[in-house]
């Protein structure tokens, strides 16, 4: 593979030379940010933007050990929050209501991270181009660019650690290249000394909490009596996952989340049964920064929501797909 001696000097902890950089493909960019965020301990400021002007800042704290990894990010704007990500489980702490709610997410990737997808190749829909070298949160970054090959996706400008390969900004970049959302390091301290045990003793400490654990079961659009078109515009299918007390208003309905991605991008489909009370007649469309939401009524008695940081028409795809199931 043209790209493993790169990839050899990236898990060495070495910088590459220019030439071996511009001559990285867009599977070793995203692997190299990737197992960059396995290797380090990194506490830091994480700001987003969206065009829009909304904007959201978080505390992150993230340990681990080579193979595992948890992270503790606490929301600084809005309400108050903080939640951790262990092993594929995620608990909410919310404050103001004493409440941890517990629930296995089973979607690809970390926060800020690149989703960790199986059966996606992503150099079949993006390009790779170098920058010029900046300077992001006090610390060398090499700048790519990563061009969609087709109008079914975004793009995505990103600077990551020169030294390590951790993602530090992003930008999403629609086809008229307007910059749909900013995230970034405002500031950023590399091997903090954190530890994972540490660090799940928080997690486990509930004390004074009321724990809420959502059920989640493992499932196929197939069991659930749909059928959905396989890799659309490129998107492999990541799994798909049966939810259930999501609900508060009225009785618990079970919630069916089918997860896709490309290698940088990531949408997920819901289904639940559609109720006069709950849901309008109507299609439902919304943008915020750079994420998309397409809802509506299919088949007469279920309310389907894809939503994903992709173009409106890709989630419009995806929704033409949907077949009801013999």
């Amino acid at each position: 593979m043209a790209a493993a001696p790169a990839a050899r000097a990236h898990e060495a902890g070495a910088a590459a030379p220019g030439e071996v950089r511009e001559s990285m493909d867009v599977a070793a960019w995203i692997g190299r940010m990737r197992q960059a965020a396995l290797e380090r301990n990194y506490s830091g400021t994480f700001v987003v933007l969206s065009a829009h002007g909304a904007m959201a800042s978080y505390r992150i704290w993230h340990a681990c050990d080579g193979q595992r990894q948890i992270e503790r990010v606490e929301a600084l704007s809005g309400t108050p929050r903080i939640v951790f990500r262990h092993d594929g489980e995620v608990r909410t702490f919310l404050p103001q209501e004493r409440v941890v709610r517990s629930e296995m997410r089973h979607a690809p990737g970390s926060f800020p991270g690149v989703p960790a997808a199986s059966g996606a190749q992503p150099a079949r829909h993006y390009t790779v181009r170098v920058g010029r070298p900046e300077r992001v949160a006090g610390l060398d970054a090499d700048m790519l660019d990563f061009v969609p090959r087709d109008a079914w996706r975004f793009g995505y400008r990103v600077w990551i650690d020169r030294a390590s390969g951790l993602l530090m900004k992003m930008q999403t970049i629609d086809g008229d290249g307007r910059v749909l959302e900013q995230s970034a390091f405002s500031e950023l301290t590399m091997g903090v000394p954190l530890g994972l045990q540490s660090m799940a003793r928080m997690m486990a400490d509930v004390a004074g909490y009321r724990l809420v654990t959502v059920p989640t079961q493992p499932t196929t659009a197939q069991a659930e009596g749909w059928t959905l078109a396989e890799n659309v515009a490129g998107f492999a299918p990541q799994g798909c996952y049966r939810r259930h007390g999501l609900a508060t208003a009225e009785p618990a309905r079970p919630v069916v989340q089918c997860i896709y991605s490309d290698g940088m991008a990531t949408l997920s489909v819901f289904m639940e049964p559609y109720g006069v009370r709950r849901h309008p007649l109507t299609e439902q469309v919304a943008s915020m920064g750079a994420t998309q939401v397409l809802a509506q009524k299919v088949s007469g008695d279920t309310w389907v929501t894809v939503v994903g940081e992709v173009p409106q028409r890709t989630l419009r795809y995806f929704m033409q797909t949907m077949r009801r199931g013999r």
